[in-house]
């Protein structure tokens, strides 16, 4: 951490939610969205992904071949390290350029610190994690902005380049696709556990591991031309990302419970009810949507399922003839999770069918 000193603070104490856990819930999101519409975006050619779709960010054309990806991410800390929630926004942030194929090429800070209860020394922590984990994906942070606030936030800004004929999109999807996840759910519920006070260490330490691994093998993903639609699940959790790809490729998804990654320890916290407060309001943004079989425990599926990630995995639809070839890139990088987790078929009355 170079010449840094490390103060050790507990920075969830003087957060009101962590990470991706603090975003506006889907419906007020979509009132948002709905009521500031400045014009047609389909009257900018050159943009070929706006907030017009629910994306994971802006791509823009910029010549014959290639097109930027504009992106930004920042919430409030998911962790007490200052260092780890650092490299945590950073990935996180960095992710969505992953997720449609892309490549990053530099980065801007965005920095809310309250000065008068937490000092420069702990935020300077923070950003030594973010260009730490810049450094791992290969890029700078060349800037930024920062406020004083009454919250500690942090993310980043992240443009990065996509040749157009690799472009990922989360509304492409295919009937016939094998759907993939490339990390386990449950990191919300083990964040929440930390904030009690209840995680044990070696719990984590699997946490920290696994919201600090960036997401970089979604640029290799990208050139496969038979991973039709991709996006990174964050906090709607599996469940509100996946019904936002099936809404988009008007498919319906048929999963396999048993098949769906989660982190081991995350059943034993559920029982000491550390549930995230987003979760709840997941659930009750998709339900209806939904179709599970007798035999699901529901409660245990809504946390689950709805549980709100940060910097989560690669949801990924691929043609079942390039599945092979998407199984190997993963695993070539250390990624466990290359089991099919269900099939996109065609669209019924459900977004999502649940069995055992």
């Amino acid at each position: 951490m170079g010449n840094i000193k490390k103060i050790q603070m507990k920075l969830t104490q003087y957060s009101k939610g962590g990470g991706c856990g603090c975003k506006i819930a889907p419906a007020v999101l979509s009132a948002i969205l709905a009521t500031n519409q400045v014009g047609p975006q389909n009257n900018i050619p050159n943009l070929l992904v706006g907030n017009d779709r629910r994306d994971d960010a802006a791509v823009y054309q910029i010549n014959e071949t290639t097109a930027m990806i504009s992106t930004t991410d920042f919430f409030m800390p998911i962790v007490d390290d200052p260092f780890a929630f650092g490299q945590i926004a950073a990935a996180n942030a960095i992710s969505d350029v992953y997720a449609m194929g892309g490549k990053p090429i530099f980065a801007l800070a965005v920095l809310g610190w309250p000065l008068a209860i937490l000092p420069a020394s702990v935020a300077a922590q923070v950003m030594e994690g973010a260009r730490h984990t810049c450094a791992t994906a290969g890029i700078v942070i060349a800037g930024g902005h920062s406020i004083d606030s009454q919250d500690p936030i942090f993310g980043l800004v992240v443009n990065g380049l996509v040749a157009i004929e690799n472009l990922k999109r989360n509304d492409n999807a295919k009937a016939g696709d094998c759907l993939l996840i490339t990390k386990p759910l449950g990191v919300g519920i083990l964040a929440t556990a930390q904030k009690k006070g209840v995680l044990l260490e070696h719990d984590l330490a699997l946490l920290t591991k696994q919201l600090t691994t960036i997401n970089k093998v979604g640029e290799a993903l990208g050139k496969v031309k038979g991973v039709h639609a991709m996006t990174d699940v964050t906090g709607f959790g599996l469940i509100g990302h996946l019904t936002e790809m099936m809404e988009g490729s008007q498919l319906t998804a048929r999963l396999s419970y048993s098949k769906i990654p989660t982190i081991p320890a995350a059943k034993k916290y559920l029982i000491q009810k550390t549930i995230p407060g987003a979760t709840a309001r997941n659930w009750e943004a998709t339900f209806e949507g939904i179709e599970l079989e007798a035999s699901i425990d529901v409660k245990e599926a809504s946390y689950l399922l709805a549980d709100p990630q940060t910097n989560g995995g690669l949801l990924i639809a691929v043609d079942p003839g390039a599945l092979v070839e998407v199984q190997k890139i993963l695993q070539a990088v250390g990624i466990e999770n290359t089991d099919p987790i269900g099939i996109c078929e065609t669209a019924s009355n459900k977004k999502i069918v649940i069995k055992p």
